[in-house]
């Protein structure tokens, strides 16, 4: 089974509607799809913008729907001139940017208390897909102490609001996971709520392309 942790119903949508659907249920508040998607068993979970709702939503379905494999897939942000608009990049690693432990254990900004690096190691598909490094905190907005955090320290090339946690909980239930994003607005390029509401579906539209890709190898 392939556990697919979705944080907006408007990215869910684009597996959902290539889905057979079984059943469908809400647990613990979060709405939860199982069916077959391109041959392959998958329950959906739509788990909410956040890193705690994407935490819960991905061990929903590892501990209620017995995920072997995870997937995180939708819109997220560019941060360099190596991400353009609208394109699909695959995650190799990711850093929860807004976790900071450096003043009591003299770690780098990111490392969670039970690691030693900053960055975790997601797996990556053999698909024509350029890999990137993923920051990931809690926040949605243009500030430029974040913008010099992620890109001068931790050399982040996109953003998002749920995908390192997705890794973390995936670690710790020692399962495979993978995480796909498509570009929705790029720092420095203007607003990026601004530009979030424009690419939007443009950038779902060349996701939903490549799933196909992404499910022949999971």
């Amino acid at each position: 089974m392939i556990g697919a942790v979705i944080a907006m119903q408007s990215e869910a949508d684009i597996l959902l509607d290539e889905m057979e659907i079984f059943r469908s249920l809400c647990v613990s508040g979060k709405k939860i799809h199982v069916g077959k998607a391109y041959g392959k068993d998958v329950a959906v979970c739509i788990c909410g913008v956040g890193k705690v709702n994407a935490a819960l939503g991905t061990q929903l379905l590892v501990s209620k729907f017995d995920a072997e494999k995870l997937l995180n897939f939708g819109v997220a942000g560019g941060l360099n001139d190596g991400t353009k608009l609208c394109k699909v990049y695959q995650i190799e690693s990711a850093v929860q940017f807004d976790f900071d432990l450096t003043q009591l254990n003299g770690t780098k900004i990111g490392t969670l208390n039970e690691y030693s690096e900053n960055y975790l190691s997601l797996n990556v598909l053999k698909a024509e897909f350029e890999k990137k490094k993923l920051g990931t905190s809690d926040r949605f907005n243009d500030s430029a102490e974040d913008y010099k955090l992620l890109t001068a320290e931790l050399n982040a090339d996109i953003r998002d609001m749920e995908g390192a946690a997705i890794v973390q909980a995936a670690y710790a239930a020692e399962l495979p996971v993978y995480s796909i994003k498509a570009i929705s607005d790029v720092a420095g390029s203007g607003s990026t709520t601004e530009q979030f509401l424009i690419n939007k579906d443009k950038a779902l539209k060349n996701l939903k392309a490549v799933l196909p890709d992404i499910f022949e190898e999971l």
